[in-house]
């Protein structure tokens, strides 16, 4: 199977909907831009917030089997994903790309 990298590309942030619906919260997210994981075998990475794996995981397992080409073309790299986190008040994008072919 093939390693895949997870990079953690962008944070977005809407305060204008965390002030409308979202209940005050101290402590969100962990992640920080330009932070990195390995998947290996598909599985979900060390230290990797578990709501993002959830979003992200169908695309990072038909990466390490050498399937890709997701959407026609979607991507430039078709051996390459760009997934953003369910967090509807600050969603993260992850570009995951396979960094080495079986």
């Amino acid at each position: 199977m093939n390693k895949i990298r997870i990079t953690a590309i962008r944070q977005t942030v809407y305060s204008d909907l965390m002030a409308k619906y979202e209940n005050p919260i101290e402590h969100t997210c962990d992640i920080s831009v330009g932070q990195q994981w390995i998947s290996i075998d598909g599985q979900c990475p060390k230290g990797m917030c578990p709501s993002a794996w959830e979003s992200m995981r169908p695309f990072v397992e038909s990466l390490a089997k050498g399937e890709g080409n997701f959407f026609d073309g979607w991507m430039k790299n078709p051996m390459s994903a760009m997934i953003s986190c369910n967090d509807g008040f600050r969603p993260f994008s992850f570009y995951i790309e396979t960094i080495d072919e079986c």
